[in-house]
């Protein structure tokens, strides 16, 4: 993609999140790299957004502190270990003092397994590993939806919707980054047991959300999102057999402009990253 591309994809997409006078909050857990790293720095460059960015160790996160230098104002780091349910609760604290609402929450810290490298079989699984994986990958996605859900519901900057009296009304968004692995109707190769059933059970959490922040006057859309295959170290040691890998600034750019077209018929669907819905 040349020049002239990038910034013509980049204006395309630049349409709903930052609304005229208007601060559209961003939070993206698991941000200290790969994708999480590469959506803050996209975000970063619309107009009136204001990017959260947290991860388990902040200081040690060279994009994020390069990314802070460049934008002082509009770029906050927090720490947030998403399998210690009190910094996720601290970290909300902060952010309802500091901006009172939040209206894009994007849940991207994820691991394969803790060896890096996904099961071949069953004699290859452990419980250990499994839980790990489900404590990094659904629990904690699910608890981070928890303690900011209030701050989801006073969001306004993303999703249009007109309320039973007819008055224009907004809807934050929650995005939970999943992966085609994780769908049981496309699974033909079996394996990889800790992060397919880890992502499998985070589409139903996605889809539990949808209905339950569906309900009453203040909603929040919920979705699955699939990035593609990405250059990122989760995918990078299985490189050999990919017929197309995306950068992590292609694929961030295509997610961005399936989020910034959603409507709330859409909560509780699982998307590609071409804006096609996936079967769970």
């Amino acid at each position: 993609m040349n020049s002239n591309e990038s910034e013509f994809l980049e204006q395309k997409i630049c349409r709903s999140m930052a609304g005229i006078g208007k601060t559209t909050v961003c939070l993206i857990q698991g941000a200290s790299r790969g994708i999480g790293a590469q959506y803050c720095r996209t975000l970063i460059g619309r107009e009136n957004v204001q990017v959260i960015a947290s991860c388990r160790k902040p200081n040690a996160s060279q994009e994020l502190l390069e990314l802070k230098k460049g934008h002082p104002d509009n770029l906050l780091i927090l720490p947030l270990d998403v399998t210690e349910e009190e910094t996720i609760a601290s970290a909300a604290s902060q952010v309802e003092k500091q901006f009172g609402k939040l209206d894009l929450l994007i849940n991207a810290a994820a691991i394969l397994h803790p060896s890096g490298k996904g099961e071949t079989s069953l004699k290859t699984t452990s419980a250990e590993d499994m839980l790990q994986t489900f404590e990094t990958n659904t629990i904690g996605p699910l608890m981070v939806a928890k303690h900011f859900s209030k701050l989801l519901s006073k969001g306004e900057g993303l999703i249009g919707t007109q309320s039973s009296d007819g008055s224009q009304k907004h809807a934050s968004v929650l995005v939970n980054m999943s992966a085609k692995v994780g769908s049981i109707s496309d699974n033909g190769l079996g394996g990889w047991y800790s992060y397919r059933m880890s992502k499998a059970a985070l589409n139903m959490a996605t889809k539990n959300l949808s209905i339950e922040w569906g309900r009453g006057q203040r909603k929040t859309v919920c979705i699955s999102l699939h990035p593609g295959t990405v250059d990122t170290d989760l995918s990078r040691p299985y490189h050999k057999n990919v017929k197309t890998l995306f950068s992590t600034e292609h694929s961030v750019n295509m997610m961005l402009e399936v989020i910034d077209s959603l409507s709330m018929s859409d909560s509780g669907k699982f998307f590609l990253y071409d804006g096609s819905v996936f079967p769970f």
